[in-house]
């Protein structure tokens, strides 16, 4: 008799635990449909901006290294890459070239979308730290008004080939850049896409 009621206790002691921790589950928040493994900064804005590090998988984000490219001869009349490669050839030559590029795109509050190999590591971060962070954190606050003067102009001109700044990485490490060439990125209708910058020159403060 001692050895049912002892087994009675232990089932009553599981049920019960098993009890709560379906009631405690069911208080998780659970993400919304199309938001799994999205940043804070993805939810609530309609963002339609490549999501995976450039690689071979994704053709190294073509399409967006052709609008870069394409933007660039079209108010510099240069190219970033070599225009004889394919479109995947340009995009991988992009991503891995010496010089740094990134853009971001439209909006009050525009979020980085795209960082060369060269960008990633100068800012001291990874791809997807760097396409979920505002374009205006680069920047130390007291630079933050010169930078938004920057893109005013840029996007009244189109284009400038002469910025140099201040800006901080991931860490927290200050460098300068200059003669950067900083222009406005457009669509295949025209319309305003974000804006670009590419630059060579950099030392660390």
């Amino acid at each position: 008799m001692a050895t049912f009621f002892a087994i009675g206790i232990v089932l009553n002691v599981v049920l019960t635990g098993l009890a709560l921790y379906w009631l405690w589950r069911q208080r998780i928040p659970k993400p919304g449909k199309g938001e799994t493994g999205k940043s804070r900064h993805d939810r609530g804005q309609d963002r339609h901006e490549p999501v995976g590090a450039p690689d071979d998988s994704n053709h190294y984000l073509a399409e967006h290294a052709q609008r870069l490219a394409s933007s660039y001869r079209h108010w510099t009349g240069n190219d970033l890459v070599d225009p004889g490669l394919s479109a995947m050839e340009q995009a991988r030559a992009l991503y891995e070239a010496p010089f740094v590029v990134a853009s971001h795109g439209t909006g009050e509050d525009p979020v980085f979308n795209y960082a060369n190999r060269a960008a990633l590591t100068l800012f001291e971060t990874g791809w997807p730290d760097f396409v979920s962070t505002p374009s205006r954190l680069s920047a130390e606050p007291m630079e933050r008004a010169q930078r938004a003067q920057l893109l005013a102009s840029v996007s009244r001109r189109g284009f400038i080939d002469d910025y140099s700044g201040i800006r901080i990485s991931a860490t927290g490490r200050r460098f300068r850049i200059r003669d950067a060439t900083v222009w406005n990125l457009v669509d295949a209708h025209g319309a305003p896409a974000g804006q670009a910058v590419m630059f060579r020159d950099w030392e660390y403060l």
